[in-house]
């Protein structure tokens, strides 16, 4: 039986989203043609076509409607009416809307189970709010279309695996958001996704919001009232959770496999490890040559995976942007999809 289609939403259309996914799916070409992948692309024609008869001239990627009874391995569907013409590289509220409008396609697919999950391009906050359209991020934007409120972000690469407790809020309120149940939700959400990534058995270490977990008191108390009950809780349930472990060594400890996952407090004590190694940089030019990490949703009812780098307006359109992050993204939906399954 051949596995449901993948849906790829394109993120902005004048971000490098259109031509990642021509360089994906010619890069997956063979697996498509096997039957082994399936992919649905939901965005704006236009854009792609611009991108596909640049780089893959031969790929052919027909268009769909989302009521047809069989689609073709790989196709696009339109996301919704076209308006001026998206440019790359320019910002504007049109591609604001068309990111919006891809990935509500995309979840509404996903819940009625007509793709296996969803896989996103990245968007521009600032695009997609002058479309009216005022969320954080993708991450915010899904926990709305799919009535959740709470939601997860979980950043891989490799076998490092990073889950928040807090993501786009300013650093004066992550004290405030470290709660005995947000914690507990972190730590269960981060769980269910390691055993369904076939990590029998999840270690997963909990970051210490403070310097050396608050050294007894004089750095803070959050580690030692909120977070290590918390903790002691959740191994009393039979979690595997060690904790709190100061942040300057945590994530050492991670990448030499002592963990299999780590819940970090807010965003860039997450981020920062992850994309410090998965985004290479040539010495020579200082430029950044690959792009490696996937950003995970836990909590939603459908199964949301994404690339873990932005638009780069400043290369959209100019045929140099790498796919590697897009192609681990369908890969982790695949797995996830089939762990659920």
């Amino acid at each position: 039986m051949k596995p449901r289609h993948l849906a790829i939403t394109m993120g902005d259309p004048a971000g490098i989203g259109p031509e990642i996914i021509v360089k994906a799916c010619k890069t997956l070409g063979t697996r498509i043609a096997a039957g082994d992948l399936r992919l649905l692309v939901i965005g704006s024609g236009p854009a792609l076509e611009r991108a596909r008869a640049a780089l893959a001239p031969d790929l052919s990627i027909p268009h769909v409607a989302d009521t047809d009874g069989e689609w073709p391995d790989l196709c696009f569907l339109q996301a919704g009416p076209e308006g001026e013409p998206i440019l790359p590289g320019r910002l504007s509220a049109d591609g604001g809307r068309f990111a919006y409008l891809a990935v509500e396609r995309g979840v509404r697919l996903a819940e009625a189970r007509k793709v296996g999950a969803i896989v996103t391009a990245p968007l521009n906050k600032e695009a997609l709010n002058k479309a009216g359209f005022h969320y954080a991020g993708h991450t915010e934007m899904l926990a709305a279309l799919t009535g959740v409120k709470g939601s997860v972000m979980l950043l891989a690469h490799g076998n490092m695996r990073v889950s928040h407790v807090s993501t786009h809020v300013a650093l004066e309120d992550v004290p405030k958001r470290l709660t005995p149940e947000r914690l507990r939700l972190v730590l269960d959400l981060t769980h269910e996704a390691l055993l369904g990534l076939g990590i029998a058995e999840p270690r997963i270490a909990v970051a210490a919001l403070n310097p050396h977990a608050g050294e007894g008191g004089l750095f803070g108390r959050q580690d030692i009232d909120v977070s290590a009950p918390t903790i002691a809780q959740a191994v009393r349930d039979g979690m595997r959770v060690l904790g709190p472990v100061p942040g300057d060594t945590v994530f050492v400890k991670l990448r030499a496999g002592q963990y299999d996952a780590v819940v970090a407090m807010y965003h860039d004590q997450g981020h920062i490890p992850v994309k410090l190694l998965g985004f290479e940089v040539d010495p020579a030019t200082g430029e950044w040559r690959d792009l490696s990490g996937v950003n995970i949703t836990l909590g939603l009812p459908i199964i949301r995976t994404s690339v873990d780098h932005g638009t780069a307006f400043d290369i959209a359109g100019k045929g140099v942007a790498n796919e590697r992050s897009l192609i681990e993204a369908i890969e982790y939906a695949e797995r996830l999809s089939a762990g659920r399954a």
